[in-house]
């Protein structure tokens, strides 16, 4: 049984209880927040039995075997490897961390201890990203990438009246790219590996995030153009377009329907089922691993894929302007 505790008390933190009560071999045991009424309003709230509302007191117990850290951006790394040098596995919300050398600091202490270090970008579990690794081949030499991920956010309404939010803050390494355009950069690493050369534009807002950006990945015979933003909506689907067909995506954050049409007139649409929670399949990819002995990292969400697309993101805000006070 593997005890897990929680940072953070948001709504992700729920959807993970909820999406975790179908994986076997795990339990809560303890939550941290900052503060105490909301550490101890969550315990209650989902049966956990101990709350704490300072993270290094929690990782001083043991009472926890792992970690779920869904704590602002800036925080993933010193809270990470707080953990992780305790012994303490760790599976940490997207983006891993500001920036590159944080998601390295984080391996290297993943890799020290012995211990697993996993990005939540849930979209690479799910059973239909699978299909489409094992079928994109059909569709003959990949050509070119349209993904987008453009979901208004609901804290963007506060921040037009004068309300800056942490999704709107650059202190807590916040803006499109990070919060959205890991949904296009992270599975395309997953799929392509790492571009040749990037190019990258964004709308930079006042407080000095982007609201929304693109950014063009090129590689030997093909491009990638991804497009993201909190300020706007997209009713597109992402495509895949290969020399013999293309793969439609309704939504890159859901591969819930997967259609490919071929240029001999076939179509195929698979549409996963929900059996589960989206977040079900990567809690329990991150246990298995767990209770599989001698194994400490993914090979879905694994520590290179982490690392490359930290790169695309550093790359992509060093072109338009784009720094956290974790850079420095």
């Amino acid at each position: 049984m593997i005890r897990f505790g929680i940072i953070g008390t948001n709504w992700i933190t729920d959807r993970f209880i909820q999406a975790a009560e179908g994986v076997d071999g795990l339990k809560f045991e303890a939550v941290y927040s900052r503060t105490e009424e909301r550490a101890r309003a969550f315990a209650e709230t989902h049966g956990v039995n101990r709350y704490f509302t300072d993270i290094h007191e929690m990782a001083s117990k043991e009472h926890i075997d792992a970690v779920y850290i869904a704590s602002p951006n800036s925080f993933h790394c010193s809270q990470a490897v707080a953990y992780l040098n305790k012994g303490i596995h760790v599976l940490c919300e997207k983006p891993l961390a500001s920036n590159e050398r944080e998601v390295q600091e984080m391996v290297s202490a993943a890799k020290k201890n012995n211990v697993l270090l996993m990005e939540a970008v849930r979209t690479t579990f799910l059973p239909n990203f699978q299909v489409l690794r094992e079928k994109l081949h059909t569709i003959g030499v990949i050509r070119k990438v349209n993904v987008s991920c453009c979901k208004y956010s609901s804290r963007y309404d506060a921040y037009k009246e004068g309300t800056i939010l942490n999704a709107f803050n650059p202190a807590f390494s916040n803006g499109a790219l990070m919060d959205l355009g890991v949904y296009c950069i992270f599975p395309m690493m997953v799929l392509f590996g790492e571009p040749d050369e990037i190019k990258a534009t964004a709308i930079m807002l006042d407080s000095g995030v982007d609201g929304s950006g693109s950014v063009i990945m090129n590689y030997k015979n093909m491009d990638i153009v991804a497009t993201f933003s909190k300020i706007s909506n997209t009713q597109l689907p992402t495509e895949i377009q290969g020399e013999d067909g293309t793969v439609t995506i309704d939504k890159i954050g859901e591969f819930s329907t997967l259609t490919f049409s071929y240029r001999n007139g076939g179509t195929f649409t698979y549409t996963q089922k929900n059996d589960h929670p989206p977040m079900y399949y990567e809690i329990q990819d991150f246990v298995s691993i767990i209770l599989s002995e001698g194994k400490y990292e993914s090979p879905i969400n694994s520590y290179q894929h982490s690392l490359l697309s930290s790169r695309v993101m550093d790359m992509a805000r060093k072109q338009i302007g784009l720094v956290f006070p974790a850079d420095r």
